[in-house]
C-alpha cells in the first residue's frame, strides 16, 4: 500500500521528523485559504502516485495570491501520467541551499534492511544508483537488533554531509529506520531533506509503502488505505483482491502469477508497444475472477487490446479457458479485441475449448503479445 505524500509526513511529523507547514486542498478557493494562512510563498504539489511530478507540471511555486490561483488552475483536474489530480498539498516553501536523499529498504540480495544516503537529493534515486552508485552511502543493519547509533551516523558521514547538520541527518535516518521497522514498511524515503540557510533539515517530500500482507498488524495505516486509491480502477481492484497498477499504455495486460504478469509486460515492450496496466488475477481463473479482471481492463479508456497469459498449473488449462468463454459471454458486446495464451496442464484441451468467435488464441506468448500490440496499434492508428 502506497501511502500518499500528505499521508507519509503526518506519520512523519508524529515520529518527530521536521517537516513544513502544510494543507490538503482539492478547490482553488481551499488552495488559496490555505496559501494564505500558511503564507506566501507555497508550493502546490499534485498528490498522485507518480514520480517526476515537477517535470510534469506537478509541482507549482506561487509567490502571491494570484500565483496560487493560477496553479490550482493548472494542476488541479490535469492528467498526470495517467492519474487525473484530484487534490493537492498547499505547502510551505523552503529557503535551501542543498539537499539530500534518505531512505531505508530491504535489500534482497543481502537478506537484510539497508539504510542508505547521497548528498545527491532532489533527484531520481534510480537514476543516481545507475549513474553514480558511489555518490549513496549504505549501511546494513541486522534486524534482530535495529539500527544502531554509529550506524547512523557512519552512513551520513560516508555520503560526504555537511558536519553542521550531520547530527540532524542521522537523527532523521534513525528515525525512518524505527518507522520503516515498526510499519512493515516495503520502503520509506525523503527526497529531498532539504538544507536550510540556517541549517535546519526538513522532509520536502515523503515515500512511504506498507507491505499489503502486514496491515492487520497496522490498523491506523489501513484506516488511510481507501484515500490511497487514485481511480475507480484502483478501488475495484481493492475491491476484486487483484495486484493492479495502472500505466501509461494502450495494451491491457492479465495474468495468473506477478512473474507471468512482469514478463508478459516486458514483451510488450520489447515487441514495440506500450503496456497499459500490471494486473495478476492470482491463483485460478474461475469465471467470476477472469469477469472482474476484464471488466476492469475494459473500463480503462486508454486500453485499445488486451493480452490473456494464463499458466494452468494446479487450476487445469480446460477449465481455465471454460472460465474465459463463461466470462466473455457475460458481455453483451467484447468492447476490445481479447488475445489469449493458454500453456500448462490441459492447454491444448483448453484452447480447443477457448471460444474464438470472442478471442484470439495464440499458443506461444510470443505470438500472442505481438498480435495484442498489432490490434492496439490499428486502433490507435
Amino acid at each position: 500500500m502506497k501511502l500518499h505524500e500528505y499521508q507519509a509526513k503526518s506519520v512523519f511529523a508524529d515520529a518527530g521528523i521536521p517537516t513544513p507547514d502544510a494543507t490538503l486542498a482539492s478547490s482553488v478557493d481551499e488552495v488559496v485559504e490555505a496559501a494564505e494562512d500558511i503564507g506566501y510563498p507555497v508550493a502546490v504539489k499534485a498528490q498522485v502516485h507518480v514520480g517526476g511530478r515537477g517535470k510534469a507540471g506537478g509541482i507549482k511555486l506561487a509567490e502571491n495570491r494570484e500565483e496560487a490561483e493560477q496553479a490550482a488552475e493548472d494542476i488541479l483536474g490535469m492528467d498526470l501520467k495517467g492519474y487525473t489530480v484530484e487534490r493537492v498539498l498547499v505547502e510551505e516553501a523552503v529557503n535551501f541551499k542543498n539537499e539530500l536523499y534518505v531512505g531505508v529498504t530491504m535489500d534482497r540480495g543481502e537478506g537484510k534492511p539497508v539504510a542508505m544516503v547521497s548528498t545527491k537529493g532532489g533527484v531520481n534515486i534510480e537514476e543516481v544508483a545507475e549513474e553514480d552508485p558511489d555518490a549513496i552511502a549504505r549501511e546494513h543493519v541486522d534486524p534482530a537488533f535495529g539500527m544502531h547509533p554509529y550506524q547512523a551516523r557512519k552512513v551520513v558521514y560516508d555520503a560526504g554531509v555537511p558536519k553542521e547538520v550531520a547530527s540532524d541527518v542521522a537523527s532523521i535516518l534513525t528515525t525512518l529506520f524505527q518507522l520503516w521497522d515498526d510499519s512493515d514498511a516495503s520502503d520509506i524515503e525523503i527526497n529531498p531533506v532539504m538544507i536550510t540557510e540556517d541549517d535546519e533539515v526538513v522532509a520536502a517530500d515523503a515515500v512511504m509503502n506498507i507491505d499489503d500482507d502486514a496491515l492487520f498488524r497496522q490498523p491506523d495505516l489501513a484506516e488511510m488505505e481507501e484515500e490511497t486509491f487514485e481511480d475507480d480502477l484502483e478501488r475495484k481492484a481493492g475491491e476484486y483482491g487483484f495486484d493492479y497498477v495502472r500505466l501509461s499504455g494502450n495494451t491491457g495486460i492479465i495474468g495468473n502469477g506477478a512473474g507471468l504478469v512482469m514478463t508478459t509486460l516486458d514483451l510488450v515492450d520489447y515487441y514495440g508497444g506500450e503496456p497499459a496496466n500490471f494486473l495478476d488475477i492470482g491463483g485460478g481463473a474461475k469465471a467470476e475472477r477472469v469477469a472482474n479482471a476484464l471488466d476492469m481492463v475494459f473500463s480503462d479508456e486508454n486500453v485499445d487490446a488486451v493480452v490473456f497469459n494464463i499458466f494452468g498449473g494446479i487450476t487445469r488449462g480446460d477449465e481455465v479457458a471454460k472460465g474465459i468463454n463463461d466470462a466473455l459471454e457475460q458481455f453483451d458486446e467484447i468492447p476490445k479485441k481479447v488475445v489469449v495464451r493458454l500453456a500448462g496442464t490441459n492447454a491444448e484441451e483448453g484452447r480447443e475449448i477457448l471460444n474464438d468467435e470472442l478471442v484470439t488464441v495464440e499458443e506461444t506468448l510470443e505470438d500472442a503479445v505481438q498480435r495484442a500490440v498489432e490490434y492496439a496499434e490499428e486502433v490507435e492508428a
